[in-house]
C-alpha cells in the first residue's frame, strides 16, 4: 500500500516548507504516484538528490521513494541476457556473484565511492542523474545495455541506454527506469578510471571496454571526459580488424600503443591550437586506459 509522511527537507539554514513523500511499494504503483504528482521527484539512493538539495540547488516539491520496492533490487536471466533491477545498489553489483556474470559493471560498482555511496546508490539513479563521471555509465553504453522503462497505465517501452545519456530520448512524465537489459557475453571485459583531486574516487576519464568474439567486435566507451560516454567506434573497428578471433587473440604492443592513441584523438579533440597542457594531459591518460584496458581484455 502507498504510504504518504510530511518530510522536511533543509537545502538551507531556516525553516522550510514540509514536503510529501510518498513510499510506493511497487513499479506500477510508483509509476501512479509520479503521474498523479507531475512536480514529484523519484528518489532511491538519494546520493545525488540529497546533494543537490542540501546545495540549495533542487527543492522537490514531492518524493517518490523506490526504496521498498522489492521487484527492481535484484536480476533475472532472459534470453542471454541480464535483466537489472534499476534498485540495484552498487554495493550489491561489487559482489562476486554478481562480478562472475558482468565483471566490468562489477568493477566499476566498486569504484563508485566510499562504502555509504556504494550501499545506497543505484544502478537506476547513476543512469537517471547522467552525471559524466558516473562510473557504470561507460560500461552500459560498451556493453550497448537497453533500458525498459515503465509508464503509466502499464506501458513499457525499451530504449538504448546511449539514447538516453545521449539526450536523444528523454523520460516522459511519469515514467521510471525499471530494468536494464544487459547481453551476457561470457567474454573478457574491463572497467579503468583515473581519478584526480576533485573528490573522493571520482573520475577524470575512465574506460568500459568489452570483446564481442561472437561478433568479432570490440566496444569501448570513455567516460568522464564529455558530458556522456563516448564510443570510438573507427578505432574500434581497426583494432577488431587486427584481432586473430580464432587464435590466441593478442595484439603486439605496437598495436596497442596505436589503438590508445586513436580512441584518445577520437574522445579528446584539440579545442585550437596551440593545444592547451590540460588537453594533452587528459589525451595521455585516456591513451593510457584504453591501451590497457584492451590488453587486459585480450589476456584475460
Amino acid at each position: 500500500m502507498t504510504t504518504h509522511a510530511p518530510h522536511a527537507l533543509h537545502s538551507s539554514p531556516g525553516p522550510q516548507a514540509a514536503q510529501s513523500v510518498t513510499l510506493p511499494a511497487s513499479l506500477d504503483e510508483a509509476v501512479a504516484a509520479l503521474a498523479a504528482m507531475p512536480a514529484a521527484v523519484p528518489v532511491a539512493g538519494g546520493t545525488d538528490l540529497m546533494a543537490s538539495v542540501n546545495a540549495g540547488l533542487l527543492r522537490p516539491a514531492a518524493l517518490v521513494g523506490l526504496g521498498r520496492i522489492n521487484e527492481i533490487r535484484g536480476w533475472q536471466y532472459q534470453d542471454g541476457h541480464a535483466l537489472l533491477g534499476a534498485g540495484l545498489t552498487h554495493a550489491r553489483m561489487g559482489r562476486p556473484d554478481f562480478a562472475a556474470l558482468i565483471p566490468a559493471l562489477a568493477a566499476a560498482a566498486r569504484a563508485a565511492g566510499p562504502p555509504q555511496i556504494r550501499n545506497a546508490g543505484t544502478l537506476g539513479g547513476n543512469i537517471a542523474t547522467a552525471a559524466p563521471t558516473g562510473d557504470a555509465l561507460p560500461v552500459l553504453a560498451a556493453l550497448e545495455a537497453v533500458l525498459v522503462i515503465h509508464g503509466p497505465g502499464g506501458s513499457r517501452r525499451e530504449i538504448p541506454v546511449s539514447h538516453l545519456l545521449a539526450g536523444r530520448e528523454m523520460l516522459r512524465p511519469g515514467e521510471l527506469i525499471g530494468f536494464v537489459r544487459v547481453p551476457l557475453l561470457h567474454a573478457p571485459q574491463v572497467f579503468l578510471k583515473a581519478t584526480g583531486r576533485t573528490g573522493p574516487g571520482r573520475a577524470v576519464a575512465s574506460v568500459g571496454l568489452v570483446l564481442d568474439p561472437a561478433r568479432r567486435g570490440v566496444r569501448c566507451a570513455i567516460g568522464a571526459v564529455a558530458p556522456m560516454p563516448l564510443r570510438p567506434l573507427e578505432a574500434e573497428q581497426w583494432v577488431a580488424s587486427l584481432i586473430d578471433w580464432d587464435g590466441e587473440r593478442t595484439l603486439a604492443p605496437e598495436a596497442l600503443q596505436a589503438f590508445g592513441e586513436y580512441v584518445a584523438a577520437a574522445c579528446v579533440p584539440d579545442q585550437g591550437e596551440p593545444v592547451a597542457p590540460g588537453v594533452l594531459h587528459l589525451r595521455r591518460t585516456v591513451a593510457v586506459l584504453a591501451r590497457r584496458a584492451l590488453g587486459r581484455a585480450l589476456t584475460s
